[in-house]
């Protein structure tokens, strides 16, 4: 239930900024897209421009607190709005939509329907389920449920390139990274550079599960 004065998570639609803005559920999902690709643009051909929000806005004719708006996507421009911003901005109204013709990618999977994988600890006992893999323009996200079982090994010396990230759900493991070794149990998560030898080092109570996704850098795509 939300509290007073505050509005309800679900009204809520995190966007690319980081910050989250007021939405009508029932609005299309393309109508949604297109306000966030607007005030990417305007934000970044503003910023290319050396001016503030102020000094944009008096060169567009509109108020400060609607480029501002503009910019977070917390409204809808009018089309005589967005020619105003084109020609404040010294840019073609094609500009100002650029980026709202692609779809951005996601991965669903759906509850044991994850894929079996062979990875360097397979031979050890070790079972993955890769439970969402996603592809962007600059690296590739690769996210695995891990499970180890009694006829489970320990092998601490998996190393790739990249940042991996583990997140404990069940059971308890010593987990090593380098010289360092962290008691792993339900809840914890550890971050760590990729290069660095690392692995379960000791099964205290199985069965084990954890989440382990993995950020590739460039060169390895």
């Amino acid at each position: 239930m939300a509290t007073e004065g505050k509005q309800p998570e679900s009204d809520l639609l995190r966007n690319r900024a980081g910050t989250a803005r007021d939405r009508d559920p029932a609005a299309p999902l393309d109508e949604l897209e297109l306000v966030e690709a607007i005030a990417r643009n305007v934000r970044v051909l503003r910023q290319q421009t050396g001016l503030s929000v102020g000094e944009t806005a008096e060169r567009v004719g509109i108020s400060k607190a609607m480029l501002s708006k503009i910019e977070n996507a917390q409204t809808a421009c009018s089309l005589a709005t967005l020619s105003r911003l084109a020609v404040g901005l010294d840019v073609p109204v094609t500009s100002l939509l650029r980026g709202t013709e692609s779809e951005r990618p996601a991965s669903y999977v759906a509850s044991g329907t994850g894929a079996s994988i062979v990875r360097a600890g397979s031979k050890e006992g070790h079972l993955y389920e890769l439970v969402g893999s996603l592809r962007g323009e600059h690296k590739r996200l690769e996210s695995l449920l891990v499970t180890l079982t009694a006829s489970s090994g320990t092998f601490p010396m998996f190393q790739h390139p990249g940042t991996e990230f583990l997140y404990m759900l069940d059971g308890v493991m010593d987990y090593a990274h380098g010289r360092s070794v962290y008691r792993m149990s339900p809840g914890d998560s550890l971050q760590l550079d990729g290069e660095g030898a690392h692995g379960p080092v000791e099964l205290v109570e199985l069965p084990i599960r954890f989440l382990s996704v993995i950020a590739f850098p460039d060169s390895a795509v």
